[in-house]
């Protein structure tokens, strides 16, 4: 095993493997390489162990999934990497990246992760879909990954704003190293209680199959209120027609849509799909399959959604119903740190918009509290109806009435996403505030608004063009937000990975090793959800944590928008489990 020169001028690795080990090059600021080393696959993680103790290099690979388990469950922790596949999907359709035609070429780069087995990237609305991609990696070998580097390293120094694009990617690699971080680590669950939280709400667990007691209850309820002993209730064409027959003429069974109803049936139907989505989503047999030796370990895909939010496609990480976080408990002589954020999205917005009107209506306080002192609404429920609304692009109702009021108040604000909702009428792309861009209209949505200009247009035709026009609208419209606000919580996430490894280790007890080689002597992440990160830490370390995790919002805030007055604020809580208020 060879290693570098301490004297190399090394900015970047780039690893390839190759058929007994790993082949890396090192480069340097200029992208030239310095010399190239041949590591067995017994020694790499060794050899990347040695490394980042000296020059903490930025790896380059072509999956995080694909590289970095493996050094984690062998106790090794890298500082930074280049994510290629995800830095590839977020440059080859950046409208910031005015050169990129090679990097788009290169196809074999669109591949999904590694070791997901099957990634649906879905869009704010249905009708934008998405496709299901099959698994299958990114190229690995060496020579695959320098032409990919040098492609993408290209793309951005040509495109219009090389600096944002930098910290884009940078940001988009680094939770691609918290994504397995989080993964190796796991939540702390207590599964015992995990248990008694599903007896308690559901009934005992039934021995050889059927429904739990309070299930079945709930669910003759249901029956006996539509009159139908036989009623299907998890089938919802079924559900619909039963409601139908018993004068319940709903379009859907969305919990918001039966609560506009007046009828015996629905209290229980509405208990019965809550209780029903407990069982089905993070019942015994979610417990059995997900919570080993003391921790959940979900897969988490970054970037998963087109606006750059993660999903989850493995254990539903991004649904944890409040009832079960009592089952999320800290180790014996460790605290959870449990941080969100208030109004993220709304705030960026503001910091967006440069609107320093909306900007003092949250500073310091609660957002809604601070636009109803505005004079703009007369209520905090009508002030966060009216800015969900003017962000999702509701016109009709409450949200139809408000929003005009919020134009007046915050026309920088509401200008901003006004401007995005017309330029996705017009078929045109949106861009977030770091350059992740998005998806073009689909070929059915431009030859629908081509018919409706057709002389031989019918009136269907027109209806439908407007109809998608504006559906598309909403979703430009919410995309520069809800994309900017996934970049403001990665430099969260990213600010505080480093702070917490800062912190002293601490003496490694047998509970903690559950965590992992790498953390189980140090505060580190635990869960992420948007605007919620909850860190498992040792408790003589919960403080500084708690201060690091408030500390890492302001920085990233400064690194998004500068010194442009806006605030994050978090309510924090150190506890010994996740359950809050």
């Amino acid at each position: 095993m060879s290693t570098p020169d301490r004297t190399e001028r090394t900015v970047w690795i780039v690893l390839g493997r190759t058929d007994d080990g790993v082949s890396a090059a090192l480069l340097d600021t200029e992208g030239a390489e310095q010399s190239r080393h041949d590591v067995s696959a017994s020694e790499f993680a060794e050899w990347v162990r040695d490394i980042e103790a000296g020059t903490a290099p930025r790896w380059v690979w072509s999956d995080a999934p694909a590289w970095y388990a493996d050094l984690l469950a062998a106790g090794v922790r890298v500082t930074k990497c280049h994510d290629l596949r995800l830095c590839h999907a977020i440059l080859r359709s950046s409208a910031l990246v005015t050169d990129g035609g090679d990097l788009r070429a290169a196809a074999a780069w669109d591949a999904v992760a590694s070791t997901a087995a099957e990634v649906k990237t879905p869009a704010l609305f249905d009708w934008e879909g998405g496709a299901t991609l099959a698994p299958s990696g990114p190229p690995s070998g060496l020579a695959e990954a320098q032409a990919e580097f040098a492609r993408q390293r290209r793309a951005i120094a040509t495109s219009s704003d090389p600096g944002r694009l930098r910290l884009l990617t940078a940001a988009e690699s680094a939770g691609a190293l918290i994504a397995e971080e989080l993964r190796a680590a796991g939540l702390p669950w207590d599964s015992a209680a995990h248990d008694r939280i599903l007896t308690e709400v559901l009934g005992a667990r039934p021995l050889g199959g059927g429904s739990p007691a309070k299930l079945a209850a709930a669910a003759d309820r249901v029956r006996a209120a539509l009159g139908d002993p036989g009623a299907s209730l998890d089938s919802q064409p079924k559900l619909l027609r039963a409601l139908h027959r018993a004068g319940v003429l709903v379009e859907s069974t969305s919990r918001w849509e039966l609560a506009q109803q007046r009828h015996p049936v629905i209290e229980p139907l509405i208990e019965y799909k809550k209780l029903s989505r407990l069982q089905s989503a993070n019942g015994w047999t979610w417990l059995a399959e997900w919570v080993h030796d003391g921790r959940f370990r979900p897969v988490y895909v970054p970037g998963g959604v087109v606006t750059g939010r993660w999903a989850s496609s493995g254990g539903g990480a991004l649904q944890i119903p409040r009832q079960l976080r009592e089952a999320v408990r800290a180790e014996p002589g460790w605290l959870l740190v449990i941080a969100d954020v208030a109004q993220l999205e709304p705030r960026v917005l503001a910091a967006m918009a440069g609107d320093t009107a909306l900007a003092d209506a949250s500073r310091g306080r609660d957002l809604y509290a601070g636009v109803v002192d505005s004079g703009a609404v007369a209520t905090r429920q009508e002030a966060k109806i009216a800015i969900l609304g003017a962000m999702y692009g509701a016109t009709t109702g409450e949200s139809g009435r408000l929003v005009p009021r919020l134009r007046r108040t915050y026309p920088r604000a509401m200008g901003l996403v006004d401007d995005a909702a017309r330029t996705g009428e017009d078929g045109g792309l949106v861009s977030t505030w770091l350059g992740r861009t998005s998806p073009g209209p689909s070929d059915g949505w431009a030859q629908a608004q081509s018919r409706a200009t057709e002389a031989e247009a019918s009136g269907v035709d027109e209806t439908r063009a407007r109809r998608w026009a504006r559906d598309r609208g909403r979703f430009t419209r919410n995309f520069i937000v809800q994309g900017t606000a996934a970049e403001w919580a990665l430099a969260w996430m990213a600010d505080l990975r480093t702070r917490l490894a800062a912190l002293p280790p601490v003496a490694e007890t047998d509970a903690a090793e559950r965590s992992g080689p790498v953390f189980a002597r140090h505060p580190h992440l635990a869960f992420f959800l948007h605007d919620e990160v909850i860190v498992h830490t040792p408790a003589v370390h919960a403080d500084a944590a708690a201060q690091a995790v408030q500390d890492a919002a302001a920085s990233a805030a400064r690194l998004l928008f500068g010194d442009f007055p806006i605030d994050f604020p978090l309510d924090v809580t150190i506890a010994e489990t996740a359950l809050k208020g």
